[in-house]
């Protein structure tokens, strides 16, 4: 494949910063198409990102014989959907995260990908962004020696438009779209780069409560999980804190120190040794998903190989279960 001439199923807000400019500014990419079910937003995201079409109906972009590639934007409800769609006719796909609604989803997903041989790739673009890449390098060099646990924890306040007369919970704690609540939508990230950091996670479990009755989905999750290199860890997400106790943080305890990192927070490393305290900052670039977006076209044009993919985004996904369910 020379040229990727991606087709964007669901341009959302996902698709206005993180992901959608990166296709276009990465070598050999573009954007060609993109699909809405409202025909008036669909057009105004082609409009202003400068894209020539616009559907209203995914198949009608599937089949457009100028997109090869096809990038999945919609909520997870129906990401296995249309990426089953799009590589039974022949086109590799990019999708959102989490991969689906489940681990048997994804395993569907993958199934069709080797029946197709249609390559799949999951947008866990913290992969290969260099905040990450710099926590894996010094786990790699040892600086606080050999890793014994994992610390996650994160206390959000709920969102203005979960309180007050009228709340309006948007479709990431709707279980029947999202697979759970927020807790699914942050911790797949979370689960998915450990596992790029220590290797796979051989066991998990959790207790999940509704504490504020809010919305449907869970609100408190806490979790206990072991890797297969003896690492262990434990966790807990609360989303309905008071703004002051807003806290989210990631420690990882070695045998001769700590490192102290945040997956959605901040640009700040922080390494305590014997001989010291060191803080690191190393912002993400504009477009977050393009350094992986870099990553898998040159994977399709044979240049290379991405970190994530279906069959390590679906470990994410079957890692949520255990702990959910």
């Amino acid at each position: 494949m020379q040229d990727l001439k991606w087709g964007i199923i669901g341009c959302g807000d996902v698709t206005e910063v993180k992901s959608g400019p990166a296709f276009k500014k990465v070598p050999h990419s573009t954007v060609v198409a993109v699909m809405r079910r409202n025909a008036e937003k669909a057009a105004d995201y082609a409009q202003r990102h400068g894209i020539e079409t616009w559907y209203t109906n995914a198949d009608a972009l599937i089949n457009d014989p100028e997109v090869n590639a096809v990038y999945v934007a919609t909520p997870p409800d129906s990401h296995a959907d249309y990426a089953i769609r799009a590589m039974r006719a022949g086109k590799p796909v990019y999708v959102e995260k989490p991969m689906a609604l489940n681990w048997a989803e994804c395993e569907a997903m993958n199934r069709v990908s080797r029946e197709t041989g249609m390559p799949l790739f999951v947008a866990f673009y913290r992969r290969a962004l260099p905040y990450f890449l710099k926590v894996k390098e010094l786990i790699d060099q040892k600086i606080i020696g050999d890793i014994r646990c994992v610390n996650v924890q994160l206390n959000w306040q709920p969102a203005d438009r979960e309180l007050g007369q009228g709340p309006l919970p948007n479709w990431r704690v709707t279980p029947e779209v999202s697979g759970g609540g927020l807790f699914h939508d942050l911790a797949s990230h979370q689960f998915d780069l450990l596992e790029f950091l220590f290797g796979p996670i051989q066991s998990a479990s959790g207790l999940t409560r509704n504490q504020a009755g809010l919305y449907e989905a869970d609100d408190l999750v806490v979790a206990s999980f072991a890797f297969e290199s003896g690492v262990l860890g434990i966790g807990s997400w609360c989303f309905t804190v008071n703004s002051e106790q807003r806290m989210e943080q990631t420690q990882l305890i070695g045998s001769k120190g700590k490192i102290t990192f945040s997956f959605f927070e901040n640009f700040v490393i922080v390494i305590e040794t014997e001989t010291g305290s060191e803080t690191l900052t190393v912002p993400f670039p504009d477009h977050v998903q393009q350094p992986l977006i870099d990553l898998i076209v040159r994977e399709l044009r044979g240049e290379g190989k991405s970190p994530s993919t279906g069959e390590t985004g679906a470990r994410s996904s079957r890692i949520l279960d255990w702990i959910t369910t």
